[in-house]
């Protein structure tokens, strides 16, 4: 059997996510002590007994996350699994950041700071009301890249931003822009085209400011080899050179997110065996999708940490 420890993103998050976990681990709570403190606030009160759209906050969401996964993380070492028994790590956009705190590439604090910059500088960077998000469903990457292009007239901008899974492709850019894309994709065979609750259009061009903050943000960072080979978000291969990560991430702000061809990736080197380690379980389902001859485990509460240790 050979593992990959992937991080959930944005969209995972919910009040009372890893609680139980800095009940039962002081590992754990440590971990959300040092997010408090690297940011001077005390984000886990928000976590763990705030409201929902407090929390669902993109400068809030990131980096609670973050916090979340590493806890999780630490349960994992306490019961004595320890990230070398990794192959691979791996995160879905902000989920990179996790992978890379994980592998002790970025220290906790730093990688707290860095993603409450890349919340607030995110959020910023378009207006609200003028960009958007839509999953397109049951069209592959390659029919939504075209249908974006399409999509994508008197100057606005829509990209093709996550490649998920082969059921689900989602497109950012300026909202007319998008739900002309929904449009179209339904006359190309989607079976449904959802617009996403979300506050901006991530991974897109417009997120072009944004990018510039992290490239800033990132230079005053120390980087490090990660203990496990990272798949980076958008190349979908492996990468440790501190410097190339460094500008990957920057690059992550405004570029795709490969999700699909980095899971085939991973199983094309051998890994049979994905722990979803952190908050929700949607990265298992995607990669079921993927591949139906993978398995998954979700590692987010101390039962799923002492249940993985026993398996």
């Amino acid at each position: 059997m050979t593992i990959a420890f992937v991080f959930p993103g944005q969209g995972a998050q919910t009040i009372g996510m890893g609680k139980a976990l800095a009940d039962a681990y002081p590992a754990a709570k440590a971990v959300f002590d040092e997010v408090d403190a690297a940011l001077g606030e005390n984000l886990s009160g928000l976590i763990w007994e705030g409201d929902i759209d407090s929390l669902t906050l993109t400068q809030n969401a990131q980096p609670a996350l973050m916090a979340t996964s590493l806890a999780a993380l630490r349960a994992l070492e306490a019961e004595g699994i320890t990230i070398d028994k990794a192959a691979f790590v791996a995160g879905h956009s902000l989920g990179e950041y996790s992978a890379l705190a994980a592998s002790g590439a970025i220290s906790v604090s730093d990688t707290a700071r860095l993603l409450r910059t890349r919340g607030q500088a995110m959020q910023s960077a378009v207006p609200v009301g003028v960009g958007a998000m839509a999953a397109l469903l049951g069209l592959d990457f390659e029919t939504v890249k075209e249908v974006a292009a399409e999509a994508a007239t008197d100057g606005e901008v829509v990209q093709a931003a996550n490649d998920n899974d082969p059921t689900q492709v989602v497109v950012s850019g300026h909202k007319a822009a998008v739900e002309r894309a929904a449009e179209i994709a339904k006359t190309r065979g989607a079976k449904r085209a959802v617009m996403l609750p979300v506050s901006a259009p991530f991974h897109c061009a417009l997120m072009q400011p944004a990018a510039d903050v992290m490239a800033e943000a990132l230079a005053a960072v120390e980087i490090k080899s990660p203990a496990v080979p990272l798949i980076a978000n958008v190349r979908a291969d492996v990468v440790t050179d501190p410097a190339e990560i460094r500008a990957l991430l920057v690059e992550q702000v405004t570029g795709s997110v490969r999700w699909r061809e980095s899971v085939q990736a991973m199983a094309a080197k051998g890994v049979t065996e994905f722990w979803e380690v952190g908050a929700g379980k949607a990265l298992s389902g995607m990669i079921r999708k993927i591949d139906r001859s993978l398995t998954s485990r979700q590692v987010g509460t101390p039962e799923n940490a002492k249940a993985a240790a026993e398996a």
